[in-house]
């Protein structure tokens, strides 16, 4: 069943990878540049995105199909896991099945499973540590708490929101029986374990002065306080659709069975947490595989018990649930996969609630957010390229390419160096920590940069293009292009104002929350 699982995952992953018309996303081309950029003990987000992309770079390669398959990759582990949920509650093999397929048909799990951030190693992360958690309940073998200090160390170097599900394994401990627990020298060597571990995201996170803290901030200020409870709870019912009911199934084993309550009260600890916080509702999903697996388990047991043992009636009481499992994958599947055309897409996201395609900031797109950051950065490259080569040899030996936003930048050092391109700057989140190179910037090709706030450094500033995309976030439809010559002072005076520590800028992702 395991095997099953992981390969129809791939598959899934390696058709539309196969199939999709779109590009790598804005966020990937960051995570990729934090690879070329790897100081393990000075960086200004968890290291672990980082460490894997210079080891793609190193291995596979960063093309399309080579990046898009790592994330498949541990997504297919996730899922793997969350039919071992489901054997660790007496499930066999309709309840792994069920499991399994309940992640699967999930459009939130599948389009996490698809883009290489750090999220789908959040996910693996929280399941390590529920995995853990579950079988130290189950086998009351202490030693299983060095494994949750390893999965949540893990999880530290990854993204800091490993802290929401640890957060809910303390409000567990104190709450409940288990609390004779925290007279034991477990639970503090796994915490010392994780730390441990992990310390690289908080050694950075104190070398570069807690960019982490500024970053939230700003999520909070500008995304999360858009967050309602409604809004939250909806939110889960369109990520998981029927299976929602095999979660709260789960939700209910556990409680009902004593010695994993304490899996049930972290995971809803999380939900409390996340609820004062204002978090999205993806942020919520790293739970689901374990609830999904209990759920799994019980709908397993109860379907035979309703149907009295006759064989006819618990064959379609079973098959009624995973039809509908099935066709809610098959109906979303759209959304959870990028393989229809820009045109198809919008035409198919038309039919369905605006919340497919409202952006972070409440601005409703044609395409989901997601898949309009996936478009035509190859052209746009391209039309900088065209620029470049226009300017003098003279000018072009001194040319410093500044970007308004990690994505444009991120493209061009993906896309620029078969071009002719030199690396680009940007003064925004995580690339302002690159710096500004060598150059001083006495011409500078800027791509989106505002040309107000070009002429406060350079007295001359003449338009050298536009770029226009509807298709695009409205922060790509309208490009404009400049060249900027005699310079009123160097890029490396000029970076230290950009500080995102003071002026954190929205468009960087999140260290402590999601990227998107």
């Amino acid at each position: 069943m395991l095997v099953a699982a992981v390969v129809l995952v791939l598959a899934i992953h390696a058709a539309a990878v196969a199939v999709t018309p779109y590009e790598l996303h804005r966020d990937e081309f960051l995570y990729l540049a934090m690879g070329e950029h790897l100081r393990l003990w000075r960086m200004d987000f968890p290291p672990a995105i980082a460490i894997l992309s210079r080891l793609v770079r190193a291995t596979t390669g960063v093309g399309l199909v080579a990046v898009r398959m790592v994330p498949a990759v541990v997504s297919a582990i996730v899922v793997a896991f969350a039919a071992l949920f489901a054997r660790e509650l007496g499930g066999r093999r309709f309840a792994q099945a069920l499991a399994a397929l309940a992640v699967i048909a999930s459009p939130a799990f599948l389009r996490v499973g698809t883009l290489y951030q750090p999220v789908v190693l959040d996910q693996l992360a929280w399941t390590l540590v529920l995995f853990a958690l579950v079988r130290l309940a189950r086998t009351r073998d202490a030693r299983w708490w060095i494994a949750l200090g390893v999965a949540g160390g893990l999880g530290l170097l990854v993204k800091f929101s490993i802290g929401i599900i640890g957060a809910g394994l303390a409000l567990a401990l104190v709450l409940l029986p288990e609390r004779r627990w925290l007279g034991t020298r477990w639970p503090y060597l796994a915490a010392l374990l994780a730390l441990l571990i992990g310390s690289p995201s908080i050694i950075g996170q104190i070398r570069t002065g807690w960019p982490a803290v500024a970053y939230q901030r700003d999520l909070a200020t500008e995304q999360l306080s858009r967050v309602t409870v409604l809004g939250f709870f909806g939110g889960q019912l369109r990520m998981l659709g029927p299976a929602l009911l095999v979660a709260l199934a789960g939700v209910w084993e556990l409680l009902r069975r004593p010695p994993l309550r304490i899996v049930a009260a972290s995971c809803l600890g999380a939900l409390a947490i996340l609820l004062a916080l204002h978090g999205k509702a993806y942020y919520l999903l790293p739970v689901y595989p374990a609830l999904l697996g209990a759920g799994a388990a019980y709908t397993e047991r109860a379907s035979a018990t309703l149907a009295r043992g006759r064989t006819s009636a618990v064959v379609a009481a079973r098959g009624a649930v995973v039809v509908a499992v099935v066709a809610y994958g098959a109906i979303s599947l759209p959304f959870g996969l990028p393989v229809l055309p820009p045109a198809q897409m919008a035409r198919y996201a038309a039919l369905g609630s605006d919340r497919y395609v409202t952006t972070n900031t409440g601005r409703v797109l044609r395409l989901p957010q997601d898949y309009a950051d996936m478009l035509h950065w190859r052209e746009r490259v391209a039309a900088v390229a065209r620029v470049y080569e226009s300017l003098p040899p003279a000018e072009r030996r001194r040319a410093v390419i500044a970007a308004d936003n990690y994505g444009e930048a991120g493209a061009i050092d993906y896309y620029g160096p078969s071009m002719g391109l030199p690396h680009a700057i940007c003064g925004c989140g995580t690339y302002w920590f690159f710096g500004p190179g060598d150059k001083p910037g006495d011409v500078l090709l800027s791509v989106g940069i505002d040309e107000h706030d070009l002429r406060r450094f350079y007295r001359s500033v003449r338009p050298a293009g536009r770029i226009v995309d509807p298709w695009t976030v409205p922060e790509e439809q309208d490009i404009r292009l400049y060249v900027a010559t005699r310079p009123t002072t160097t890029l490396q005076r000029i970076w230290p104002s950009l500080d995102p520590r003071r002026t954190p800028d929205i468009r960087a992702p999140s260290a402590v929350g999601a990227a998107r």
